[in-house]
């Protein structure tokens, strides 16, 4: 992280929760959410002029209990559910995904009464099936749940951290971000996004790919071009992004011709 410029009021700052922003608890619904977490947020939020999301694997409205009394602009279940910074909702119609979703459903379920150590959790447009408590249980889960999705065309599996999640074909955290950088406060600001696992390296492609920041969050193999220890160790560096002094107004208009310059060098060149 020592090599990232700190961040200013021309950056877009993308954040997974779990893993990212709070640490991996064994139960979803266990995750505890530090006290200096939403005071950071909201300072974050007002120093970035609004150009501040969660991009998760989670619900809005689970990250709205989390982050309570702070809304923020919220990309939930990978993009399946979407708040704007206007306060807009919109939602993919999960009714055209029903009927491939239920046979999958059914094994998950039939696959979770049969063994304690599975969670099942349900989800608008999908579900995601937790093994933390039952590592071994992994490859049953995933030999499973793989043949159901081989000729689907609507569904597809992400692997991510002791859970399989089924989701819609084409809906990720880079597309989920691609969404926000087209809408006003992101629109034009270099982008950062912070995650911790498999399901964030769309996200890191997505923001490199436009001349930003991917932070891995953690140990593992990933795209992104920037490391973070822990979800600790990134709080800590947030908190330091907000004590540094703000660009002057020549610094930042010099930084937006210079982003704009190489984004049109870019675009001539592919």
């Amino acid at each position: 992280m020592h090599n990232i410029s700190l961040i200013h009021n021309q950056h877009a700052l993308f954040l997974d929760f779990d893993g990212t922003l709070a640490d991996i608890a064994p139960h979803p619904s266990a995750v505890f959410v530090h006290d200096d977490l939403v005071p950071l947020l909201r300072s974050l939020h007002q120093v970035l002029g609004g150009a501040v999301a969660i991009v998760s694997g989670r619900s809005v409205a689970t990250i709205d209990v989390f982050l309570a009394p702070l809304k923020l602009p919220v990309a939930g279940e990978h993009g399946t559910q979407w708040r704007s910074s206007a306060g807009e909702y919109f939602e993919l119609d999960a009714s055209m995904l029903a009927q491939a979703l239920q046979p999958l459903r059914d094994a998950a379920e039939l696959l979770a009464s049969h063994h304690t150590g599975l969670l099942l959790e349900q989800k608008t447009a999908g579900f995601a099936l937790h093994y933390r408590m039952a590592p071994a249980l992994y490859n049953l889960c995933w030999q499973t749940l793989g043949p159901l999705v081989q000729h689907n065309q609507v569904l597809t599996l992400l692997r991510g951290k002791y859970v399989i999640e089924v989701v819609p074909t084409a809906i990720d955290k880079g597309t989920a971000i691609q969404n926000f950088l087209l809408h006003p406060p992101f629109a034009g600001r270099t982008p950062f996004f912070m995650g911790d696992d498999a399901t964030d390296e769309a996200g890191f492609a997505t923001v490199q790919a436009a001349g930003g920041h991917g932070v891995k969050v953690g140990a593992g193999p990933s795209v992104a071009q920037h490391r973070c220890p822990n979800p600790s160790a990134l709080r800590a560096w947030l908190v330091q992004a907000l004590a540094a002094p703000q660009p002057t107004a020549a610094h930042t208009a010099a930084h937006t011709a210079a982003h704009t310059a190489a984004r049109a060098s870019e675009r001539r060149a592919a």
